[in-house]
C-alpha cells in the first residue's frame, strides 16, 4: 500500500539526478550545485543524533540570503518548496521552516516532534514563521529560526509570541509555549496544499 505523508508518497527522496538537472536548466549551475548539497546532507548524516541534524540542517538553510516574497516571487505570500529556495539561493521566514522541516523528516526525525508555527516576532511588530521541534511529548519545544541562528528553547524567545502551529498531521492553535490546542486539519491552509502539491510535482522532474 502506498503510504502519502502530507501529500508526498513514504520513501521517495526528495532529490533525483534528473531532479537536479532540472534545477540547472531552470535556475543554472550554482542552483544546481547547492540542491546536489542538500541532497548530500540528506544522505549522509541519516544515523546521526537528533540533535546533530537540527543543528546541521538549521545551519545549511541559514546561509540562504532572505528576502522577502515579493522581492523574490513578485507575490504577498508564496510558500517556497525548499527546491524553489535552494534554486533562487534566497527566502522568505517560512521557506526557512518549511525546508528545515522537510529535510529532517527525510532525515528520520519523526512526524510528530515537529511544527512550523507562526509566531509575531515582538521585536520587529510582524509576522514571522519559525520550526519547532519537541524533543519530550509534552515539554517545551526547541525554536530552528532565520532571525536567530541559535537553536533555543521557547521559553528562552521572549521575543516570539506563538499564535499556531501545523505539520502533516494536523493544525494547533497555540497555548502558552507548550503544544497547544488541535483544532483540526492542515489541509485547512491553502498555501500548505499548494506547497505539497508542487513538491509532487518536482519529484517526478
Amino acid at each position: 500500500m502506498t503510504l502519502l505523508l502530507g501529500g508526498l508518497v513514504a520513501g521517495e527522496s526528495l532529490v533525483s539526478m534528473s531532479l537536479i538537472q532540472w534545477v540547472k536548466q531552470k535556475y543554472g549551475e550554482p542552483a544546481a550545485g547547492r540542491v546536489s548539497e542538500w541532497q548530500t546532507l540528506m544522505e549522509s548524516r541519516q544515523e546521526g543524533s537528533e540533535t546533530d541534524k537540527l543543528i546541521l540542517v538549521n545551519d545549511f538553510f541559514n546561509r540562504l540570503a532572505y528576502r522577502s516574497d515579493l522581492n523574490i516571487w513578485g507575490k504577498e505570500d508564496y510558500w517556497a518548496t525548499p527546491v524553489e529556495a535552494l534554486g533562487r539561493g534566497q527566502a522568505d521566514c517560512e521557506d526557512y521552516s518549511i525546508a528545515k522541516y522537510f529535510t529532517l523528516r527525510e532525515m528520520g526525525v519523526p512526524e510528530e516532534k515537529m511544527r512550523i508555527m507562526y509566531v509575531k516576532a515582538l521585536e520587529l511588530n510582524q509576522a514571522h514563521m519559525v520550526l519547532t521541534y519537541y524533543p519530550q511529548e509534552s515539554g517545551v519545544p526547541l525554536v530552528l529560526d532565520n532571525l536567530n541562528g541559535q537553536i533555543l528553547s521557547a521559553d528562552k524567545r521572549g521575543d516570539l509570541a506563538p499564535v499556531y502551529s501545523f505539520n502533516a498531521e494536523g493544525l494547533w492553535l497555540a497555548k502558552s509555549r507548550g503544544r497547544g490546542e488541535k483544532v483540526g486539519s492542515s489541509s485547512r491552509i491553502s498555501l500548505w496544499q499548494d506547497l505539497q502539491a508542487r513538491m509532487t510535482r518536482e519529484t517526478v522532474q
